[in-house]
């Protein structure tokens, strides 16, 4: 009996060309985390299985990259837009084979391209950019992480205001919370007291009581650094 792969292709169609390819993906029994950062990175025992290498699908013809979450409507303009800015300078280049962290990221990128020109929910890219920048920081890039951290805290900020959040894996209590974590990385740390905040005065409505319980954990860290921070008074 042959051995089973964790990597096997999946069939894509293009939405913006029509053309099929086939794109790698992880089989799901052999994904396993050993633990999970405070942004929701997940730390894998097999770096090699994480499933953010093989999020993005390239279009090997025209180039298009796009995920699982992307809409199949295009906005009016957009296709044009396109062909202009991707198709008209693509290389033929094939990413359907295996990935390394490098490769992944340059998918990744291309996908935050493409969704940016395509007008997708800010949601869809701020998922882009965070996953980018988790493998910058499994490579010790600080500098790298820090700037796609700060670009996926812009998407998560408009994703909230606008709402378009609703309806996808995200609920309101996890975007909340992840604009405070990602504000506290990023040195912002008033937005994030700001946010944990409402997950906490939201508590109620919530279905995730360890994501309140994160929240508030955090909270009480920067509030007590902040007190510590203040000059002694003898």
């Amino acid at each position: 009996m042959a051995e089973i792969e964790p990597l096997y292709d999946k069939k894509c169609s293009c939405i913006l060309c029509g053309k099929q390819y086939t794109s790698k993906k992880i089989r799901s029994r052999f994904v396993k985390t050993t633990s999970i950062d405070t942004d929701f990175a997940p730390v894998y025992a097999d770096p090699e299985n994480n499933p953010a290498l093989y999020y993005v699908y390239v279009c090997p013809h025209c180039g298009f990259s796009s995920t699982e979450e992307f809409s199949p409507f295009f906005p009016p303009g957009t296709k044009e837009e396109l062909q202009d800015k991707v198709c008209s300078h693509w290389r033929p280049h094939d990413y359907s084979s295996k990935r390394n962290i490098m490769t992944a990221i340059q998918t990744l990128k291309l996908g935050a391209f493409c969704a940016s020109l395509k007008k997708e929910k800010h949601i869809v890219t701020g998922g882009l950019y965070i996953r980018t920048a988790w493998l910058h920081r499994s490579l010790g890039d600080k500098t790298q992480e820090h700037r796609f951290l700060s670009l996926a805290c812009g998407e998560y900020a408009n994703s909230y205001s606008k709402g378009d959040f609703k309806g996808s894996q995200v609920s309101e209590t996890r975007i909340l919370y992840l604009l405070g974590e990602l504000s506290h990385r990023l040195g912002k740390h008033q937005d994030a007291v700001r946010y944990f905040s409402k997950v906490i005065e939201n508590q109620k409505q919530s279905l995730e009581p360890t994501i309140v319980r994160m929240a508030k954990n955090r909270w009480h860290e920067i509030r007590e650094d902040e007190k510590a921070a203040l000059p002694r008074q003898d």
